[in-house]
């Protein structure tokens, strides 16, 4: 074959030796990723044998209580299960093209030097956006590795390597960024995993004292007969109780500061580094209220809420939000609702933006503000329709 035919590919031996060992630390980095995954399902498997065999099977002498422990055991395992497949195989979503630079812009972009330059080419762009925040500095939050302006509570990934949409973290356990796709199943797969382990624990420490205090009793004299079968089943079953105790003491302090994020309608990463918005930082700006917040994560049917079924509410790219000013101490809250006119709000346009058509609907026509450490006035202006809701923290 000619080599020197222009169809045939022509590569550099150079950068082909630098590009194989990238190539080969990429592969070997993603493959052990997936260690602290093969680590969780062997422990959740040899639990199930634990479990199952070795105390229902052969230890518990009550077929009464075997049917019991193996009917609630199985519940909570297929939901544990589920919930946690659901966090690790769904792809955290990723901002549309919508956000992207067209070509002219991009072009552009790329050729300005002048950072002043460059953020007045992102603010024509994003005038079509529903943005609300921006950087710290008061500029649009743009991504340079993936070319993308930020929606907001966007972030970029460096272990997935994508700007994911409503980020939270990057969980090693599930080898997953946990963002907007799939926060509900990792909230749901903490509650599962906890209810898991509450069981299994609550369940074995019968047995678990019976077979301590047998092992402590071995080498004495006169030691009273057990009823509990002389195997190594006792081995599992200690060793069950204590992984079980372990595992349950860890998640419960992860899902009770999780429930805490989710009822004040926040990020992992919002919780350390408040959002900017135009008016200033603002660690509060998403919150609605509680149930409003609640539903923002599981929906408005109740009866999805326990299933590892995809239910929040928007699509990832736009939330509704509080409008504050720049103290953030005190703030001052206006709410356009949809049935006023645009001209009852010019005149605080400045300290104010409206909110987006999709925000109004999932704010719907109840705009009420639920804060237990604040106190709520609403006051009418005879001059227009607007409503101001100012609130005050107490001293």
């Amino acid at each position: 074959m000619d080599r020197s035919h222009p169809s045939f590919p022509v590569f550099c031996s150079q950068g082909r030796r630098k590009m194989a060992p990238t190539h080969v630390l990429r592969c070997c980095q993603r493959g052990l990723a997936w260690i602290p995954v093969i680590f969780i399902a062997l422990v959740v498997c040899w639990s199930y044998y634990a479990y199952v065999v070795e105390l229902c099977l052969f230890t518990i002498p009550s077929i009464l209580e075997k049917v019991v422990y193996l009917a609630v055991f199985h519940v909570s395992f297929i939901m544990f299960v589920w919930s946690y497949w659901k966090t690790i195989f769904t792809r955290p979503s990723t901002p549309s093209k919508e956000f992207c630079l067209p070509k002219s812009e991009k072009e552009q972009y790329e050729k300005e030097q002048r950072p002043e330059t460059q953020q007045e080419i992102l603010k024509r762009v994003a005038t079509s956006l529903p943005l609300y925040t921006r950087t710290g500095a008061g500029a649009i939050r743009y991504c340079d590795r993936c070319q993308v302006i930020k929606p907001d509570r966007c972030h970029h990934c460096s272990a997935c390597d994508m700007c994911v949409l409503k980020m939270d973290h990057h969980c090693p356990w599930v080898n997953n960024c946990v963002g907007f796709s799939n926060y509900k199943f990792f909230i749901l797969f903490l509650t599962y995993s906890l209810v898991y382990c509450l069981f299994i624990a609550a369940s074995v420490l019968q047995y678990f004292i019976k077979f301590w205090t047998l092992c402590r009793r071995k080498s004495a004299e006169n030691c009273p007969k057990s009823d509990l079968p002389e195997s190594h089943a006792k081995f599992h079953v200690l060793f069950l109780f204590f992984v079980a105790a372990m595992f349950c003491i860890s998640i419960l302090s992860l899902f009770t500061y999780h429930l805490w994020l989710v009822g004040k309608n926040r990020s992992t990463i919002e919780a350390f580094r408040a959002p900017v918005f135009r008016n200033g930082p603002d660690k509060n700006g998403f919150s609605l209220g509680f149930s409003k917040n609640i539903a923002q994560v599981f929906g408005d049917q109740k009866l999805y809420w326990l299933l590892p079924v995809f239910t929040s509410q928007g699509d990832g790219f736009s939330f509704p939000t509080r409008l504050v000013t720049v103290d953030p101490e005190q703030p001052t809250e206006c709410l356009q609702p949809g049935g006023l006119d645009k001209g009852a709000v010019e005149g605080s346009a400045e300290q104010t933006t409206p909110l987006s058509e999709s925000q109004n609907r999932l704010l719907g026509k109840d705009y009420h503000i639920e804060e237990d450490h604040k106190e709520t006035h609403i006051l009418k202006s005879d001059e227009s329709e607007a409503i101001t809701i100012s609130i005050e923290s107490e001293s």
